[in-house]
């Protein structure tokens, strides 16, 4: 069993107000008499100074069961009528992506701290999703009920809540014979009279709102108790109960008229409910005392006959059988409306991913399209590299040509250069006998 264990003041409504909070995970949960095996996670909230907390709502830190954070929460004036009010919720649900959903099987007790056996249970399931993050039972139990100082609900102005959580969908794991059969504290054997002890304490003194420092991990139910009994076993406590409720059940115990009525009343509002919800009020085990005292009722002008008495016997089996067999219809209900908001999940992704294959072929053929013109551009300039690297070919033939017959020139220069300048020299002389000759013309001209 692992556990997970803290104490720290918190400010309700301006005064500092002790809570108690610890988480277990209660592995190999076993009982022959009820026929379960699991596990599940238990969650403890001790509030002290319960009825100085004027705060209509009162949320536990967030805990973890399975991966998912979750978190209950607590009404002590009730959210809509008077009766305290609890509710389990996904903690983190405003970060969860959409069409989310979240199974559990979940129970809440308040403890009643004379005898655990007589505290208020209430087990259901539920799928969780965006449309519903908080589910449990706004008419838990009555405020009336739990400030009577006669019961155990509040003992030295302290509130014992428990939630227990299960995840698997296979099994219908909590009930409320497991939630008052389950107590993992070593000192169970000292509860009762320890706090039959602070009760009596409570009645001669007052109680006000105090800061009080963290205990340590395992604190001792009561201090006044010096010897230690030996831890029983399971086993030991089932053969104990079973045999002290046939002792119980066979005595000749006499009710009066006005036991048999309310009887009849605790029976007649339980018929009044659905199987669903008599099943998660967890009011199985007050009803079998109705039971038997309908059963065991005698007077002279309404004796039941034998028949009657077996047949009232046989009903409280049947009302838990009827009770069990309705919630196990409604968690198959539950698991196949979960089913329908995955299928609706999934096929709203695969109507995304359909637009979206669509969107994506055609910018497909747009790309295509364009490599196609890069193609016809490459193509067409490779042609004109091809074209300029021909041009550059012939440009460097001439040059090259042309460099070798300016080479050819240039060794020969100089001859050139000299002949020229005789050139120079006959054309000087040509010249000069050319004059020579056109004056001497000039000169006979008149002569003749």
């Amino acid at each position: 069993m692992e556990v997970y264990s803290k104490s720290k003041p918190m400010d309700v409504n301006g005064q500092r107000t002790k809570v108690t909070w610890k988480i277990e995970v209660l592995s190999d949960v076993h009982s022959k008499s009820m026929d379960v095996n699991g596990q599940v996670t238990k969650v403890t909230w001790r509030i002290e100074n319960f009825s100085t907390i004027q705060d209509e709502e009162l949320c536990s830190e967030n805990f973890t069961v399975d991966g998912n954070k979750w978190r209950f929460l607590i009404f002590p004036k009730g959210s809509t009528v008077d009766h305290l009010s609890i509710y389990l919720g996904v903690a983190d649900s405003s970060t969860l992506p959409a069409g989310w959903s979240r199974y559990a099987h979940f129970g809440f007790a308040v403890i009643d701290q004379f005898d655990r056996e007589l505290s208020i249970t209430g087990v259901t399931t539920h799928v969780f999703n965006v449309n519903g993050a908080d589910w449990g039972f706004p008419s838990f139990l009555p405020l009336t009920e739990l400030r009577n100082p006669k019961s155990g609900y509040l003992v030295n102005d302290a509130c014992l809540v428990e939630a227990y959580v299960f995840t698997d969908r296979t099994i219908g794991f909590i009930s409320h014979e497991l939630i008052v059969k389950t107590d993992s504290d070593k000192l169970k054997t000292k509860e009762c009279d320890c706090v039959k002890a602070a009760m009596d304490n409570q009645r001669t003194t007052s109680t006000k709102a105090v800061e009080i420092t963290n205990p340590s991990p395992t604190p001792p139910y009561c201090q006044i108790m010096a010897i230690e009994p030996e831890e029983p076993t399971e086993e030991d406590m089932n053969t104990f109960f079973t045999s002290l409720e046939s002792k119980l059940w066979s005595s000749n115990t006499n009710f009066s008229r006005e036991e048999a009525k309310e009887a009849l009343a605790k029976v007649e509002k339980a018929l009044n409910m659905t199987p669903v919800n008599f099943y998660d009020s967890g009011k199985l085990s007050p009803l079998k005392h109705a039971f038997k005292i309908l059963a065991s009722f005698d007077c002279s002008s309404s004796t039941l006959t034998i028949e009657q008495k077996k047949e009232l016997l046989a009903m409280e089996e049947s009302l838990k059988e009827l009770a069990d067999r309705a919630a196990k219809a409604l968690q198959n209900k539950n698991i196949l409306t979960e089913k329908e908001s995955i299928k609706l999940t999934i096929t709203h992704k695969l109507d995304r991913n359909v637009i979206r294959y669509k969107e994506v072929e055609s910018e497909v053929k747009q790309v295509e399209k364009r490599l196609a013109a890069l193609h016809v551009q490459v193509e067409e300039a490779q042609k004109e590299r091809e074209n300029m690297l021909a041009e550059g070919k012939e440009i460097f033939k001439s040059s090259k040509e042309m460099k070798m017959e300016l080479e050819a020139l240039e060794m020969q220069w100089a001859e050139y250069e000299a002949m020229a300048k005789v050139a120079e020299e006959e054309e000087s002389i040509v010249l000069a006998e050319w004059g020579r000759i056109k004056d001497f013309i000039s000169s006979i001209k008149g002569k003749i």
